[in-house]
């Protein structure tokens, strides 16, 4: 059974300046380093005072700028996340997209994420009345499209908006992949997943994947 807290993503950037001039006059731009050690240090655990629980902290590999990070928080049904979070950030921290989102089939808890590897979040733009389906044919495909040796892969969350609009919706899916090769493999899936797949994206208006690192937790 899905989790039924209320998670948080939103996508934040290091906007302390374009750059700085190293020792020897080398020029390096601003990078994410700073913007998480302030999230670790001051953000995180003001989170957790106001009732909310870090799922995970990413740095991109592609669809991510060098100075920004993403970060996904879980919180009681009730909770205003967006407005916590913009709050609690320095005024060299800004963020630049966000979502609240209810789990539909995963994840099954809020539990930190902390497994090393690939993951990729894909969001799609689909008609809120398909939402269910979506989220349907996703979890038959994943009963064949994860259980294989051909690759490595394994969904950890598929989401909706909390509050969607009555005609278009954002979902988010995020798949963790022990690396690229198995990403690249997974395109191909067994025939079931990939018919359920091709039936989803017919449902779907749009699509855009950043694809992640995850950070330590400390």
């Amino acid at each position: 059974m899905a989790s039924e807290r209320t998670f948080h993503w939103a996508r934040i950037r290091n906007t302390a300046g374009t750059g700085r001039i190293a020792p020897g006059g080398q020029y390096r731009a601003a990078g994410y380093q700073p913007l998480l050690e302030v999230l670790r240090q001051a953000v995180y655990p003001a989170i957790e005072q106001a009732g909310g629980r870090l799922w995970g902290t990413w740095l991109g590999l592609f669809g991510l700028r060098n100075n920004e990070l993403i970060v996904a928080t879980s919180w009681d049904s009730g909770a205003d996340p967006a407005g916590v979070l913009t709050d609690l950030l320095p005024a060299a921290a800004k963020v630049m997209e966000q979502y609240t989102f209810v789990p539909t089939v995963r994840p099954e808890s809020d539990a930190p994420l902390t497994r090393d590897g690939l993951y990729v979040f894909r969001f799609f733009d689909v008609r809120t009345p398909d939402v269910e389906q979506v989220a349907t044919l996703s979890n038959e495909a994943w009963t064949t499209f994860e259980n294989t040796a051909a690759y490595q892969a394994e969904p950890q969350a598929l989401f909706k908006e909390r509050e969607p609009a009555p005609d278009r919706s954002t979902m988010l899916l995020l798949t963790w992949y022990d690396g690229f090769a198995s990403w690249e493999t997974s395109r191909t899936p067994a025939p079931e997943a990939r018919d359920n797949f091709r039936r989803r994206a017919e449902l779907t208006l749009g699509a855009f994947p950043i694809a992640t690192r995850l950070c330590p937790a400390d």
